[in-house]
């Protein structure tokens, strides 16, 4: 267990943190227990940081609360993983892609918490390649979550055939401020299933996609130049 961000920064509350390039894990929970069960007075408490480029995770589990996985900088591979939380709890800068991973809300149901934000996104600026990718995910859990907030005006994040149950609010998204600009920010989802998948809701801003850009993001190469194969 590790003290929240109350007590230091929050990059030093992190239970497991990755710095070098060329980084694989297999099978391994990380988790931080320091919001404890009822989530009441919720702090920054990371499960892990992960800051080098070119690292994959397979089969492994992430648990805590608010910014649970710091999905910091770099191009990352996220298989199959588990990943449990209730704000903010998949952020960060990098260049990602879930491939088969299982994202579940923990709000409690009797917290008084409105809703979370599965992801908070940011790059550094227009022509920063970074952004999250979702694809063939289960999306499900407890409370309401938004999708996303943009961490700044140039947030990235698509859902790319997703199974999302009802615990997704129908507006999908929000700005980190109300008011914020969010003309350059590119949240979409595309293809996606499921009783929270209706975007009939939707913020006007979210992005319509042609195949060519979607393409784009869900293919390997939008993080894989040849360093996934060469990984143990």
């Amino acid at each position: 267990m590790r003290r929240g961000a109350d007590a230091m920064g929050t990059y030093q509350t992190a239970t497991f943190s990755v710095y070098a390039d060329d980084f694989v894990a297999r099978d391994i929970a990380f988790t931080n227990t320091h919001n404890g069960v009822n989530k009441s007075n919720a702090t920054q408490a990371l499960a892990a940081l992960v800051d080098g480029d070119r690292i994959a995770f397979h089969r492994c589990a992430f648990n805590g609360f608010q910014d649970t996985l710091c999905d910091n900088t770099g191009r990352h591979y996220f298989r199959e993983c588990f990943i449990k939380g209730g704000v903010d709890f998949i952020f960060g800068y990098a260049r990602s892609i879930y491939d088969g991973c299982t994202v579940v809300s923990n709000i409690p149901l009797r917290s008084g918490r409105h809703a979370g934000w599965v992801t908070a996104h940011a790059r550094l600026h227009a022509g920063d390649p970074g952004g999250f990718v979702f694809k063939g995910e289960e999306l499900r859990g407890t409370g309401r979550q938004y999708l996303g907030r943009a961490w700044n005006k140039y947030a990235t994040v698509v859902y790319y055939h997703v199974n999302m149950s009802n615990i997704v609010v129908p507006q999908g998204w929000t700005p980190w401020y109300a008011g914020n600009d969010t003309n350059d920010v590119l949240f979409a989802e595309v293809g996606c299933t499921g009783p929270g998948s209706d975007m009939a809701g939707r913020v006007s801003w979210e992005k319509h996609l042609s195949e060519a850009e979607v393409k784009k993001f869900v293919d390997m190469s939008f993080i894989d130049d040849g360093w996934l194969s060469k990984q143990p």
